[in-house]
């Protein structure tokens, strides 16, 4: 499989070796046994080298000498940047060569695959329009704001849509990489997982922080304070609507346009953080943490652990199976 990895100045080092590693692992178990390697890895670059995102010096093929034959254009990301500068980066007329060439692979066919906010360089090229796709956590307000016409499921680590698929924030570029080894052979992907340690992370929405994606909008922000001082004893989303000085409908549309998801489901977002926080800071009963964040029954409580985190109480009191809780913001 000839995989072509495009790399602009300012890649992000980790995801770049990550996916490099992961297929070189493939290759030393694939040749173990006298095999061909069943990868072959060219990076490219709008000239002779680029500047990584820790200013390393890294060749790269130029553009204009790229091999005929690619199976698979495969863009990492660009550094750990804020949204802005993720914006700035797809627009940098330095790198419009990998917008013209994502489209060049789409129109002859060729799979086209991205991650963390490699998925912008994808999006911008017009080539995920109508398509659904995943990216960094952090970065699906930014981008669902600047491509509506893709349909984004930013809880989701790896999605592929057709000929196009999508990874998730920073370290998913592992899992963009085992999927390219699954691809090959579901055999020699279980085997490069047992080797490098690599767990298995179907959804972003345990890292996610709830403040932090309620930021890219002044409503959302103010949404997110009012919930959180509302846990306990939630009033109707009528009340925050009144509160906020809007309409339900227009909290509603803002939600799912900014977040991708109903005011309540956010809500549910902020209860399982909150939860998450005390379990780890608190000895209070499981009971008595369900109370402070709205629910009546524990019961519900552990449902909802169960259904969007895949673990349950007992594990996140002690730090399994998630991601650290977010602590709440200052009153």
């Amino acid at each position: 499989m000839r995989i072509v990895m495009a790399a602009v100045d300012g890649v992000f080092d980790s995801g770049l070796s990550a996916i490099m590693d992961v297929l070189g692992a493939a290759n030393s178990l694939s040749t173990r046994d006298g095999g061909a390697p069943p990868f072959s890895v060219t990076v490219i670059g709008a000239g002779p080298q680029v500047r990584t995102g820790n200013g390393l010096s890294l060749a790269t093929v130029p553009v204009g000498e790229l091999p005929h034959g690619t199976d698979l254009l495969l863009m990492p990301a660009v550094g750990f940047k804020a949204p802005d500068q993720v914006v700035a980066a797809v627009r940098e007329p330095a790198n419009a060569w990998l917008l013209d060439l994502a489209v060049a692979c789409a129109t002859s066919g060729t799979p086209l695959a991205a991650a963390c906010s490699g998925t912008f360089f994808l999006a911008e090229s017009g080539t995920l329009e109508r398509r659904r796709a995943t990216t960094s956590w952090w970065l699906g307000p930014a981008f669902r704001a600047r491509y509506p016409g893709v349909a984004v499921e930013d809880s989701r680590t790896l999605i592929q849509d057709g000929p196009v698929t999508t990874a998730g924030a920073a370290f998913a570029h592992i899992d963009l990489a085992l999927w390219v080894v699954q691809r090959r052979s579901p055999a020699l992907a279980d085997l490069v997982a047992r080797y490098l340690l690599i767990g298995d992370r179907p959804s972003q929405a345990a890292f996610a922080l709830p403040t932090q994606l309620a930021q890219a909008d002044p409503l959302m922000a103010a949404f997110e304070r009012w919930a959180r001082a509302h846990l306990a004893d939630p009033p109707p989303l009528a009340e925050a609507a009144r509160t906020l000085g809007v309409s339900q409908r227009t909290l509603q549309r803002t939600a799912q346009t900014v977040l991708g998801r109903s005011p309540l489901e956010f809500i549910q977002d902020i209860r399982l953080d909150e939860a998450t926080f005390l379990l780890r800071t608190t000895t209070l009963s499981a009971e008595a943490i369900a109370g402070r964040v709205g629910y009546r029954n524990v019961s519900t409580l552990r449902e909802l652990v169960r259904r969007r985190r895949g673990s349950s109480l007992e594990t996140l009191r002690h730090g399994g199976a998630d991601a650290p809780a977010e602590y709440p913001p200052p009153s």
